[in-house]
């Protein structure tokens, strides 16, 4: 018995010593947490969505996704997946591009305007460098490849968005972040200006500058980087240039929101939505693929480019479901995709270029 409990008490400190590093960021304080709590979102200590969403679905046990993540089969592929290597420092401003580098990381070239979302660069989507790393061939992009950044947009504060050793390197190089309540505390506990970072609840507008506009909008999901959950707000947004509009979805399960979010501002030119890393039993906090297209036809987009896959290998499915099932179930509903691989010069203008189906040729 005391064996056991001494056991059980050097776990809990390893435990405690390992979520004091810097990387797991800090919870809001002061007068953030003050502001935080005037959110009408915010209540009973936590930020909440405005449907119900329960993490798991009805009928879905701990136990029974745990043994389904751990016995599934090809969530990894068996060979490089294939990229390429655009060079960001080096293109012509007056461009209108994107280079995605997998998963929910990209780089946008809009009016001369630099964007980046959610990079992720470490090479892995864990506190834990040697897990969830990142499949062979999609770690092209470093941040020394990364120029100047005019804004910097940060969904909300999952490891697999919110990388703490990318951010960190990227920080001189960052002009503005726009992020929800309450991740700014990671960033300035992180070394950033908080003269920079632009913090926002659900349904407030950002001038960026003359002729660019925010709009931060809903989404269904939560946040967290440790055991806290919720603490700071997970959101998408709506971004506006002089000649075109972009939904930037984030993570999210599928909702009346976007329904709402079309009718107030569609028609998209592109709409970047997540489709990876579902499964049923977590159906409220990540969209299936059926319901990206959906999602993207209430939004009144143009084109759909999906995301959240492809690079890390963080729910049951195999690793190319997600782009297999979106392009059969797209048979029916024809919207126009935008698949590239990693690194591929994506012209956002371009309505007529048509990507293939790379994932059908590897294992």
């Amino acid at each position: 018995m005391i064996i056991t409990l001494s056991i059980i008490i050097l776990i809990t400190l390893a435990v405690f010593v390992f979520m004091q590093q810097s990387q797991f960021g800090k919870a809001p304080s002061g007068e953030r947490l003050e502001k935080i709590k005037m959110s009408p979102n915010y209540k009973d200590g936590a930020f909440q969505n405005q449907e119900h969403t329960p993490v798991l679905t009805e009928g879905t046990s701990y136990t029974s996704m745990l043994k389904e993540f751990f016995f599934s089969t090809n969530k990894r592929p068996l060979q490089p997946l294939p990229s390429t290597k655009t060079n960001l420092l080096t293109l012509d401003r007056d461009k209108d591009i994107l280079v995605w580098f997998g998963h929910s990381s990209y780089f946008m070239q809009i009016d001369g305007k630099r964007i980046l979302v959610d990079p992720v660069f470490s090479g892995s989507a864990s506190p834990i460098s040697f897990t969830a790393k990142a499949f062979e061939g999609t770690d092209r992009y470093t941040t020394e490849d990364i120029p100047e950044i005019d804004y910097l947009f940060i969904t909300h504060d999952h490891w697999d968005h919110l990388d703490y050793k990318t951010i960190r390197e990227l920080n001189p190089k960052i002009k503005k972040v726009i992020t929800g309540l309450g991740t700014g505390e990671h960033l300035e506990s992180w070394g950033y200006d908080k003269n920079i970072i632009i913090e926002k609840d659900w349904n407030e507008e950002i001038l960026l500058d003359s002729g660019f506009m925010a709009y931060t909008t809903t989404a269904r999901h939560f946040s967290g980087r440790g055991f806290t959950r919720n603490k700071s707000l997970w959101l998408s947004f709506v971004f506006q240039s002089p000649t075109m509009k972009i939904f930037i979805g984030g993570d999210s399960g599928y909702g009346k929101h976007f329904v709402e979010i079309g009718k107030q501002f569609g028609v998209f030119d592109l709409a970047i939505l997540e489709n990876g890393q579902y499964d049923r039993s977590w159906k409220y906090i990540h969209t299936m693929p059926e319901q990206a297209l959906q999602a993207a036809k209430d939004l009144g987009a143009k084109r759909l480019f999906p995301v959240h896959s492809a690079k890390f290998a963080l729910a049951n499915h195999a690793w190319d479901t997600p782009l297999k099932e979106i392009t059969e179930a797209n048979k029916i509903v024809n919207m126009p995709l935008v698949t590239p691989i990693v690194g591929e010069l994506v012209n956002l203008k371009d309505t007529s270029h048509e990507f293939s189906q790379w994932w059908r040729d590897i294992k």
